[in-house]
């Protein structure tokens, strides 16, 4: 299993990675690992405002169906539109194979995200 250094984790298993402020959210390799081979991505509506918690849009696999969270409050500004032919990318490299892009409400809340040292305490 990966964790990758420089970005954040949340404890249902999304990483998020700061640009500027754009946030790039993405599902972990341990959560890729878990739901298998990865067929469908459900994504948000570009302009969408998200909130903290909310759910985002769902990735499917051949064994289930899993919702991926917000981890902070922002407005869809991306959706990763290759991920609509080929969402098996996200199996292969899961931290290149971001999701959805926010803008963020408030940069500050990624400190309230794990880092890598904590996430990998929770996946162990």
């Amino acid at each position: 299993m990966i964790v990758k250094d420089g970005l954040y984790y949340t404890k249902t298993h999304e990483w998020l990675k700061v640009d500027g402020e754009i946030a790039s959210i993405g599902i972990t390799d341990f959560a890729q690992n878990q739901m298998s081979d990865i067929v469908y991505v459900d994504f948000p509506k570009i302009g969408a405002s998200i909130k903290k918690g909310e759910i985002v849009g769902t990735v499917e696999s051949v064994k289930s169906a899993e919702d991926f969270y917000s981890p902070i409050n922002g407005k869809v500004v991306e959706v990763n539109k290759t991920l609509e032919k080929t969402p098996e990318e996200i199996n292969k490299n899961p931290y290149d194979a971001w999701i959805v892009k926010l803008k963020m409400s408030d940069p500050n809340e990624v400190n309230n995200l794990m880092k890598k040292e904590a996430y990998e305490k929770i996946v162990k």
